[in-house]
């Protein structure tokens, strides 16, 4: 026994709609017959046949067994997305201070996407009070291995800032090391 009563509107709506249906049916599609061209050769006229190409079959594969790339294929590392680095005698004169570091930005703490934010606008801020060498500090990470030292020279190299900075390189140690980037930026025209 059901608990739930059918109103007589809702059994009235239900006989609409059950008398709407009709059970599906697949339809089968015959296969299309090829098309037929008739290539001249030698003089005479021969049928000619497209045929679907048969599928490659697949190779055997074993649980733990190494994928090897085919042969006469060759996998080639991609660029990295960074920009260029900063001309040697450069990054002396700004290692050695010679070429004053003009301003700082620290990103530890910061998560990967606080962290792109603000380092892109403290690159776009320096470059527009004409500053030609800024240092940031990204921190090393586990292992030497951050997300912010990786990633960094990646946010460096977006097309937007493409006019502003003209290259980075690793700090000095007194800077910072690995776990900093002297970012050299570009004259305002």
């Amino acid at each position: 026994m059901s608990r739930f009563k059918f109103m007589p509107d809702d059994l009235r709506l239900w006989s609409l709609v059950t008398a709407t249906v009709r059970p599906h049916r697949a339809s089968r599609v015959a296969p299309a017959d090829p098309e037929i061209e008739t290539v001249h050769v030698a003089g005479m006229a021969q049928p000619m046949v497209a045929e679907k190409p048969k599928p490659v079959p697949a190779t055997p594969f074993r649980l733990g067994q190494a994928v090897r790339p085919e042969p006469g294929f060759r996998f080639i590392a991609g660029d990295s997305f960074s920009p260029d680095p900063i001309e040697p005698r450069r990054k002396r004169r700004i290692s050695r201070e010679r070429d004053p570091i003009e301003a700082r930005l620290d990103l530890h703490g910061l998560n990967s996407m606080a962290a792109e934010a603000r380092l892109k606008a403290f690159v776009q801020q320096a470059y527009a009070n004409d500053f030609r060498a800024v240092l940031v500090i990204t921190g090393k990470g586990m292992a030497e291995n951050g997300i912010l030292k990786r990633n960094a020279p990646e946010w460096l190299a977006d097309p937007a800032l493409g006019h502003i900075v003209a290259g980075i390189s690793q700090a000095h140690a007194r800077h910072g090391g690995s776990g900093a980037l002297y970012v050299a930026l570009k004259r305002r025209s």
